[in-house]
């Protein structure tokens, strides 16, 4: 109950100091989001696009406006994205660091990807950055795939499903083992194999849609998909250009744990070594 009270008290403090935001500014950045009908007959496409544009807590909040949610529901809300987002990036950049340490060619080319879109940049961290690093991005795909933190889902079949030879009845609970899915060889060769290339477009394209479930997939797949994303991007990037990665313990000797997510059963270390930027002028 402790605990909880924290997380609550968090939540809470986040939602009042942007709804406070928006009545100093007059609900500005909320305005003509509302549910105007008119606005969606004559303009549907501006309508859809201004919320698009929202925040995730921006949006809740104009739904609070319209009557479709309370102060609790926003919480819950929040207390969602707060919670299972931390722990899953967290494994997921521990298992990235440590595939980079073992493989310095993609870690030297991770490096290299960003120190060039950092001096495009002006040597200015921004979200501009973060989409400028295509390699990094598919590093970190391919690390999902080899180490998912949500490596099992479970889902509830709403009516009878045939799967040859077999026909799953309504109800059934389905456990879905999305680890073992990443490493079916009939989807991806060499599946123990590090390669990043395996989600360069040509690669992509024909490959089963189902056959890559990081983020779940459908219509409960996870809200935080891109935000975790970026967020690893963030991390990372400055790490990599500011360190080389060395291994300490090696992947081939992991035990990992079956978790509520997936995690060593023991320490992974690393090494970071700093590296050492030389100004021409001194």
């Amino acid at each position: 109950m402790k605990i909880l009270k924290t997380l609550h008290g968090f939540t809470e403090e986040i939602i009042a100091k942007r709804k406070l935001y928006h009545e100093r500014t007059n609900d500005k950045y909320l305005k003509n989001i509302g549910n105007d009908i008119s606005a969606e007959e004559n303009d549907a496409e501006m309508f859809r696009s201004q919320r698009k544009r929202l925040a995730m807590l921006d949006l809740l909040i104009a739904a609070s406006r319209e009557g479709l949610m309370t102060d609790l529901d926003i919480r819950e809300e929040v207390d969602t994205f707060m919670f299972e987002g931390h722990d899953t990036t967290a494994m997921g950049l521990c298992f990235l660091l440590a595939l980079l340490a073992e493989h310095k060619d993609i870690q030297d080319r991770v490096r290299d990807e960003v120190n060039i879109a950092m001096q495009e940049n002006g040597e200015k961290f921004t979200m501009k950055l973060l989409q400028q690093l295509p390699y990094l991005d598919r590093c970190i795909k391919e690390t999902l795939r080899l180490y998912p933190s949500v490596f099992l889902i479970s889902r509830i079949s709403g009516e009878d499903v045939k799967l040859q030879p077999y026909v799953v009845p309504a109800g059934t609970i389905i456990q879905l083992h999305i680890y073992a899915v990443h490493r079916d060889p009939n989807f991806w060769p060499n599946p123990e194999v590090f390669d990043p290339d395996r989600f360069l477009p040509e690669n992509i394209r024909n490959r089963h849609p189902y056959s890559y479930l990081p983020f779940s997939a459908g219509p409960r797949n996870c809200i935080g998909q891109r935000f975790a994303m970026l967020e690893m991007k963030a991390m990372i990037a400055p790490l990599v250009q500011n360190f080389y990665l060395e291994p300490v313990d090696y992947l081939k000797d992991l035990r990992l744990q079956a978790d509520f997510i997936l995690r060593p059963a023991h320490p992974l270390r690393l090494r970071f070594v700093p590296v050492c930027r030389f100004n021409a002028n001194s």
